[in-house]
């Protein structure tokens, strides 16, 4: 019994001494903050590609100017001179890996040039991601994602059209 009754005695003592002493913050200006930062990690962050982003074939009505649109939800859309998306095209979807539970930074470029085998150039911009506004790693440690984006012809393409992009994947 004692022993409950001065543990209250000493906490009180120890707050009243606290509020009888100044106030003073760490000066960020004048020496290093001894707080380590909360971005260390022991578990680095990996990216992989599961799926490839593909239009696969695209039936084109004549010459002319068009695009196709893919979602990151699947969802096709055509316009212009390009009158439907083939059957097999997908979305690309990627898996991050990392430290369960932690915020990440995923940087999608705004746009992808593709180059044809027998020469020519397509653009593929306006790309979207199913990513939520503030994506976090799941428990799980991984973050799966698709994209999509608009794939842009001018005049006579014909042929496959190739290209590589970089995603940018960063703990905050």
């Amino acid at each position: 019994m004692r022993i409950l009754s001065l543990l209250p005695a000493v906490a009180l003592g120890f707050a009243a001494l606290a509020l009888a002493q100044p106030v003073a913050a760490q000066c960020r200006l004048c020496v290093a903050p001894t707080a380590t930062p909360e971005t260390d990690s022991t578990i680095p962050v990996k990216l992989e590609v599961e799926t490839n982003l593909d239009f696969d074939r695209l039936v084109l009505a004549g010459v002319g100017a068009g695009s196709a649109t893919l979602g990151p939800d699947g969802s096709r859309q055509t316009s212009g001179a390009v009158m439907s998306i083939g059957g097999r095209a997908m979305a690309g979807t990627v898996t991050v890996r990392g430290e369960p539970g932690r915020a990440v930074r995923i940087g999608l470029p705004q746009s992808i040039s593709l180059f044809g085998t027998s020469g020519g150039e397509v653009r593929i911009d306006s790309i979207r991601s199913d990513l939520p506004t503030l994506p976090r790693i799941g428990a799980n440690g991984m973050l799966s994602f698709r994209f999509g984006g608009e794939l842009h012809l001018a005049g006579t393409v014909d042929g496959d059209f190739r290209g590589d992009f970089q995603v940018d994947v960063d703990y905050l």
